[in-house]
């Protein structure tokens, strides 16, 4: 018998289902072989309902919030009729499947609990290297998703509890790392059998008639937090453009517009206006644009609203076909990371002309990756390293530094681990001295990573940007500080292109350093604390030039305290932020020159 729900039983069993993808992702981390998932934790858990709609997913990687919904829309629409007990799909194809790009491979089980069909199991796990032309399955200079890797359709990874060994020995003999990639899929398969175990014990509980009612509440409940947040945004009509500086040695900015229109409680966002895809790997496919949509919406918002689908349904996500956002096939993609965390920096920059916004100044722009890959006695190496990252100062804190974007969860890798484990040594892994823009809260440091090569020979891949295109302040704060890449190689070094267009060769001693942007600053740098400036210098963040120059404090002997009437007199000379900027930049410059950051 159905009885009616209560708010306490609904929020216990919203919680069960948070857990129990929690603990998905629990076992990929304890069990996966791989450094971009054991250690950077790229990739995702999510579980979903009898109709395909999510009801939970686990705190992982945000990017992946609109991609099981495409792909289960598929799954669901196309091979219902196909599913009996034991099954599980395995799908990564951006253009016929619902997927980001290729090294995300879903994993997806059907839940029949006493012969009926009462969910979904899903996880999306980055895999280390699925082919293609380059070390790692993200090459830049791809032009067409031929040449990123092994591309699979919806096929079925075990049918009635057996497994296709075909499929198998098909992904083995297209990964340069075998061995890892069979490990992560493996720690896929045990984490759908977890959840499997727990959404029977929730389903033998309730029965179910009763947990099949219970989701469609929270469904609802979803669906009616998040109007009541869109509606009490003003009406209106939120425009912004950002760029990515472009890809290889003679970059041409690429154009990302957005316009979010509010009206009641429902909400529109467009990509018209957007540059046309490109001739390298940094397509984005539509999962994506609707994944970082709902992760810039949910950061605006107050509430704690629950990971079901009915958040969804108010909001409505649009992107002309053949943009860059939304490409057509053949497309390449693989290296898509870098546009999506330009689309969340477009959204945060329209969100933050609502009225009452609490969106602070932007941050780093995600994280670049540094790819370092080579042979060894016949086995491949391959690392993928996320250097993360530096947020922008908000309305009443400075930005934080060390931690992910908001677009995504990721880690940063140990040191230790990456030597262990690598021809390579770590040099640095620091801040920046005078990165990051000034401001009343200042922006998050840059971040700073340094290599040197110990195989005889290798590759490295660099993707990054906010070289040209700095973080955009707030306030009258000043922009973040940009990104550079420095190989050097014997005695000489060069600064290489924000996105070079291909590996490059590497040997014995070369040194790579990669300075990460910096977060932009919020409000007036002359408004900062002139302790909190003093702080920054003791603690070797900032110069006492830039004390001087760009924050107008002016420190008292031995550099130790501040020289309050100095500071007054400095200040009261109102400075424009724009002449700041250029003071700015130039100890930023002075300070991080090649041949320091490569000591």
């Amino acid at each position: 018998m159905i009885i009616a729900s209560d708010p306490i039983t609904l929020e216990i069993v919203k919680n069960a289902l948070s857990s129990l993808a929690d603990e998905m992702a629990l076992v990929i981390l304890r069990s996966a072989y791989s450094p971009i998932v054991r250690d950077s934790m790229d990739y995702s858990t999510a579980i979903c309902d009898r109709n395909g709609d999510i009801v939970a997913q686990g705190l992982t990687n945000p990017i992946h919030l609109g991609a099981f919904p495409d792909v289960m829309r598929i799954l669901v629409g196309n091979h219902l009729d196909q599913m009996k007990p034991g099954d599980a799909f395995l799908v990564n194809d951006p253009y016929g499947g619902g997927g980001m790009h290729l090294p995300d491979i879903f994993l997806i089980k059907p839940l029949f609990i006493d012969g009926e069909l009462e969910g979904f199991a899903g996880t999306l796990v980055h895999h280390s290297d699925i082919g293609g032309l380059a070390p790692g399955s993200m090459g830049l200079q791809a032009t067409e998703i031929f040449q990123e890797g092994l591309r699979i359709p919806i096929v079925k990874l075990f049918d009635g509890g057996t497994i296709n060994q075909t499929t198998i020995a098909f992904m083995r003999a297209n990964s340069r790392t075998p061995v890892e990639l069979i490990g992560d899929l493996s720690a896929q398969i045990a984490s759908v059998d977890a959840c499997e175990r727990g959404y029977a014990q929730l389903i033998q509980k309730y029965g179910s008639a009763q947990f099949r009612q219970f989701l469609g509440e929270l469904h609802d409940y979803a669906e009616r937090l998040m109007r009541q947040e869109i509606a009490a945004m003003p009406d209106g009509s939120y425009e912004y453009v950002d760029y990515v500086d472009g890809l290889g040695e003679n970059p041409e900015p690429i154009r990302f517009q957005v316009r979010i229109n509010i009206s009641g409680d429902s909400v529109d966002v467009d990509w018209t206006g957007t540059s046309p895809q490109v001739q390298g790997a940094i397509n984005g496919p539509m999962p994506t644009t609707t994944s970082m949509t709902y992760v810039a919406l949910r950061s605006a918002i107050h509430a704690d609203i629950p990971n079901f689908a009915g958040y969804m349904r108010p909001v409505r996500v649009s992107a002309p076909l053949g943009t860059i956002v939304n490409p057509t096939a053949p497309a390449a993609c693989a290296a898509r990371g870098v546009i999506a965390y330009r689309m969340l920096d477009t959204l945060f920059g329209a969100l933050n002309k609502i009225p009452g916004s609490r969106i602070p100044a932007l941050g780093e722009g995600g994280p670049s990756v540094v790819s370092f890959s080579g042979w060894d006695n016949g086995q491949a190496w391959i690392i993928t390293d996320g250097i993360l990252g530096s947020w922008g100062g908000r309305a009443q804190k400075d930005g934080v530094e060390g931690i992910s974007s908001p677009g995504t969860n990721l880690s940063n890798q140990p040191i230790e681990l990456i030597e262990a484990r690598m021809p390579l040594r770590i040099l640095s892994y620091t801040f920046a001295k005078n990165s990051g823009g000034a401001g009343k809260y200042r922006g998050g440091s840059a971040m700073v990573r340094s290599y040197e090569v110990l195989a005889s020979d290798g590759l490295v891949q660099v993707r990054s940007d906010r070289r040209d295109h700095l973080p955009v302040a707030s306030g009258e704060g000043l922009p973040g500080s940009p990104s550079y890449t420095f190989l050097n190689e014997g005695e000489q070094t060069r600064m290489l292109p924000v996105m070079p267009m291909g590996p490059i060769r590497v040997s014995a001693g070369s040194k790579l350093v990669h300075l990460a942007a910096g977060g932009a600053g919020h409000g007036h740098p002359f408004e900062r604390d002139p302790n909190a400036v003093l702080d920054d210098v003791l603690d070797d963040r900032i110069s006492e030039e830039m004390a001087r120059e760009v924050y107008g404090v002016l420190l008292g002997e031995f550099g130790r305290s501040v020289d309050n009437e100095g500071t007054i007199a400095r200040r009261s000379t109102g400075v424009a932020p724009a002449l700041l900027t250029e003071h700015q930049q130039a100890i930023f410059s002075s300070t991080n020159t090649p041949s320091t950051l490569l000591s």
